[in-house]
């Protein structure tokens, strides 16, 4: 056992198993399963349905998904089926039964993740809102002691200001949902201080004014702030910051794909964290899982966003029309 499986191994993953128990004490969402034609996706669909986080409805080729099915000694003999040709052909069926109201929810099987969200954009047939989409990790950090959200790092790959704020306020949106509280938000960016020849301090300036003037709205917002002064609250009071967010932060807002995709990776491969995903600003929410995930995360992946399907949908019901 490595140093990283130790860490995991000795650390109680109480954060994820919250989520996953908030999601069982709802009913459990349908969820359009797009091509599950490997052990690793059909059996995060099988369990998650067993356990009641979702009801998987497995969109695919018939014979391979039995196939793996019997090789992985999987029982879907009470999950619906809809059998496809093909990945592509299983992407499209998958966005066409969210679209038809049949699924709250969408995750991603066996397929590349681009065939996938290549459906999800389609401006005639696909998922799209008027939000930008957006993916969050949701990350449980043995030393950290709250859920630490990273976003964007799977979808947007240099975003602008604009799409940024789609970024912040599909994350704020998240964390509420989950029933954590309203979150503290930190922009981050190699330094705390505003500096012309540092971009992403600008931007991150223009978000926190953005905030204060109710264009992003429902979470606290700081930044430009550093990776250790946003989540360490003894760099934090070194620098000489005084805010709820400094020190404390719950949501990371990076300043692009890059970033954020080595600075998750980095907590999962070197300090030994869980991560959960999932796309939001879509019609409805979107579980990525990757191969290298383990059981717990896959199925906090589909316990977040089950809740924020169930969320949304008890929003869309008060809401007068």
């Amino acid at each position: 056992m490595n140093a990283v499986e130790q860490a995991q191994s000795e650390h109680s993953r109480v954060k994820f198993e919250k989520l996953i128990q908030a999601a069982q004490a709802i009913p459990p969402q349908v969820c359009a399963v797009a091509h599950p034609c490997d052990g690793t996706s059909l059996t995060a669909a099988v369990e998650a349905t067993e356990l009641g986080l979702i009801k998987a409805i497995l969109v695919g080729p018939r014979s391979r998904i039995e196939a793996v099915a019997q090789e992985s000694c999987l029982d879907i003999s009470g999950l619906d089926l809809i059998d496809t040709p093909h990945s592509h052909a299983s992407a499209h069926e998958a966005v066409a039964l969210v679209r038809a109201g049949r699924a709250s929810l969408l995750m991603k099987g066996s397929l590349h993740t681009d065939e996938l969200m290549h459906e999800v954009v389609q401006t005639q047939t696909g998922l799209r809102t008027d939000r930008r989409l957006s993916h969050v990790f949701i990350m449980d950090v043995p030393t950290y002691p709250e859920p630490l959200f990273i976003t964007d790092a799977a979808i947007n790959i240099a975003p602008d200001l604009n799409c940024k704020a789609d970024i912040v306020q599909n994350a704020i949106d998240l964390h509420l949902a989950l029933g954590l509280g309203t979150p503290r938000v930190a922009i981050l960016s190699a330094v705390e201080q505003i500096n012309p020849k540092i971009p992403t301090t600008l931007e991150a300036a223009a978000l926190c004014k953005m905030a204060d003037r109710g264009q992003i709205t429902g979470g606290i917002l700081d930044g430009p702030l550093a990776m250790d002064n946003a989540i360490s609250p003894e760099a934090a009071s070194m620098k000489g910051l005084k805010s709820p967010v400094a020190g404390h932060a719950q949501i990371l807002i990076v300043p692009d794909l890059e970033a954020g995709n080595m600075l998750a990776k980095n907590l999962s491969f070197l300090a030994g964290a869980l991560a959960a995903g999932i796309v939001l600003g879509a019609r409805v929410p979107i579980i990525l899982t990757s191969r290298a995930d383990t059981r717990q995360a896959r199925l906090a992946s589909c316990a977040v966003a089950a809740v924020y399907a169930h969320k949304r949908l008890e929003q869309a019901a008060a809401t007068p029309v």
